[in-house]
């Protein structure tokens, strides 16, 4: 494997978010060393100025209250410039969709016209394009280790309130050493213990919690307070 190979290699999940310096709209940042003890949704764009991406910054900046309120900041991306991305800002203030209007962008979107950061973190795909990040999105934890990779085509929209719900479910996942259900929502049972935790299946069929109950040894759920 050569070097850019292994320089420009897509980061996994559970490794550590590669490190970057760069300019934003909010004025420099260092990553993720500036968000230690935060969760960051991390994602890029194709580009300023195009009607996707201009949903979608709507509805990230309309809903950045709810994710501060989890402990999660916001960080965009696009290979624009960082004149573009001010101007384009300032047009989403003045429109109006789907209830929303007099939308201020306040979280960082990235200047990446080198395409660096994009590389870094396998944003530039050629099969989709060799001058647009795709639509991905990194969720890093406060310790700064990726948690979560998605990545959508470019004509697809992403669905934010799923995003959050990822975060709620890591976030619930850290704390109570559980595992999420399909569809899992804030407040449904869990799943423990999870896998490759302690404890015979016999154990797990044989609780005497009252919280717990069992399907089969392999599936046993854990009551939550509504």
């Amino acid at each position: 494997m050569d070097q850019n190979t292994t320089v420009n290699r897509m980061p996994l999940i559970g490794e550590p978010a590669p490190a970057f310096t760069a300019v934003t709209t909010q004025g420099p940042i260092n990553f993720p060393a500036d968000y230690k003890g935060k969760w960051v949704i991390l994602f890029s764009h194709p580009a300023d100025f195009t009607p996707v991406c201009t949903t979608e910054f709507m509805t990230f900046a309309n809903m950045a209250d709810e994710f501060k309120a989890i402990n999660t900041e916001l960080v965009g991306l696009s290979v624009d410039s960082l004149y573009a991305h001010i101007a384009w800002l300032r047009r989403i203030q003045e429109l109006e969709w789907n209830g929303m209007k007099d939308i201020e962008v306040k979280f960082p979107l990235i200047e990446d016209i080198r395409m660096d950061v994009a590389r870094q973190y396998g944003m530039i795909q050629p099969g989709q394009s060799n001058t647009q990040a795709v639509r991905a999105v990194f969720v890093v934890d406060p310790e700064g280790k990726i948690r979560t990779i998605l990545y959508y085509p470019l004509s697809t929209g992403r669905n934010m309130d799923e995003i959050k719900r990822i975060i709620l479910a890591l976030q619930k996942a850290d704390k109570d050493s559980v595992a999420t259900p399909a569809n899992w929502r804030p407040g449904d049972d869990t799943i423990v213990p999870t896998a490759g935790s302690c404890g015979t299946a016999k154990e797990r069929m044989e609780s005497t919690d009252e919280n717990q109950y069992c399907l089969d040894w392999f599936l046993c759920f854990r009551r939550e307070q509504k």
